[in-house]
């Protein structure tokens, strides 16, 4: 019987092999032929021989040395620009002294210790001739009406809850407030940013002045924020100006049974021997606003903070700067909700003129649309 293995004493799987081999060569040529497959390839080449590590490597030790001598300037250049935000920072505690005096009306107008005079209390809106107008046609009909309801119109004292409406109004407080901390939130009658003095370290002061309530002793509950304004060694090209590296709470002293950064359980233990079984209370940690008061520390001995503990430091941080640069300063426009109709309107801008670029490339590839359609 014949043997299929073998043909002319050559091995049938050397020549199937050999037929392989044969066959790729042939695609391979076929495909190096391909005009597009080839400037594909020489795309991916050119991406990767040409990014800007692979780049320096290329160049001669003599350039590289230029190189090296440009990032010293670069280094000094940070440290100059460090010295820059110190004179700004010096500047924000000189104008903060201009703005205290008007500050410090606003929180009389606030706690009704002060009543605006009628000068004072002139605005102007928008819509003040449409306003006019039609109130003029209104006043005819009801003057009698408007001046009984005047006289029984409530009269407050100040305006109530001023900052609390603006905890309210902002997401990134009101995420914070809950429930049980709203009632004393309604005691808060000022915020101020308090800067570092001369030749001092960089960092401001968040106050919260409380007027007298059922939950704690204090007047003053603090906030401090410290900054670092210079390059760092091991990364100078990193320093894009202030940046707050840590902070400190202050001690609340609640009066008894009224803190809400803690609530009580009561948890069932067996005894191992005897079998009995007791209950017991302990306290343990309750999310609440004033939380803020006891931040978690930035590491400072050089061991790294997990995951969660980077997200709750940089949040903390977060919410001391818009203290300082948003809520603070432009208090009444938050609580008016303007300023916030203006940060909304900004973004919805943003957003807009980026579906408009997008409508103008689908615009221009209508032709490939209906091969490829985008997402509807």
């Amino acid at each position: 019987m014949a043997d299929n293995s073998f043909s002319d004493g050559v091995p049938s799987d050397s020549l199937e092999a050999a037929k392989n081999a044969s066959n790729t060569e042939k695609l391979a040529d076929q495909v190096m032929q391909n005009p597009q497959v080839l400037a594909a390839l020489q795309e991916r080449l050119d991406s990767v021989s040409h990014t800007p590590s692979s780049y320096i490597e290329t160049l001669p030790k003599a350039v590289k040395r230029r190189i090296n001598a440009l990032k010293q300037l670069q280094v000094k250049c940070a440290h100059i620009e460090a010295k820059f935000y110190e004179e700004v920072h010096d500047l924000e505690r000189k104008y903060a002294a201009l703005y205290q005096p008007l500050f410090d009306k606003r929180r009389e107008f606030i706690t009704g210790d002060a009543e605006p005079t009628d000068a004072e209390s002139e605005w102007h809106s928008e819509n003040e001739e449409e306003d006019k107008l039609a109130g003029d046609i209104k006043n005819k009909a009801v003057i009698t009406e408007k001046e009984a309801a005047a006289a029984e119109e409530p009269n407050p004292k100040g305006i109530p809850e001023f900052w609390f409406t603006i905890f309210r109004n902002v997401d990134m407080l009101s995420e914070l407030v809950q429930e049980y901390d709203e009632p004393i939130l309604k005691h808060l009658q000022d915020i101020k940013v308090k800067f570092s003095d001369p030749g001092q370290p960089m960092s401001f002061v968040l106050e919260f002045h409380f007027e007298p309530n059922d939950y704690f002793t204090n007047s003053v509950l603090t906030k401090t924020y410290k900054m670092k304004s210079e390059p760092d060694k091991a990364d100078p090209f990193s320093f894009e100006g202030p940046e707050i590296v840590d902070c400190d709470g202050c001690t609340i002293d609640w009066k008894k049974g009224k803190n809400v950064t803690v609530k009580t359980i009561k948890k069932k233990q067996k005894h191992k021997g005897r079998g009995t079984v007791r209950t017991i209370t302990k306290q343990v940690p309750n999310d609440s606003f004033f939380n803020f008061f006891n931040p978690l520390k930035a590491s400072g001995d050089g061991e790294s903070l997990d995951e969660d503990s980077e997200f709750t430091l940089a949040s903390d941080f977060e919410i001391g700067h818009f203290f300082r640069e948003r809520i603070v300063p432009r208090a009444v426009l938050y609580f008016t909700g303007e300023a916030i109709e203006d940060d909304d309107n900004f973004e919805e801008g943003e957003e807009g003129e980026e579906e408009e670029l997008e409508g103008d490339e689908e615009g221009e590839d209508e032709d490939d649309a209906e091969i490829n359609p985008k997402a509807e």
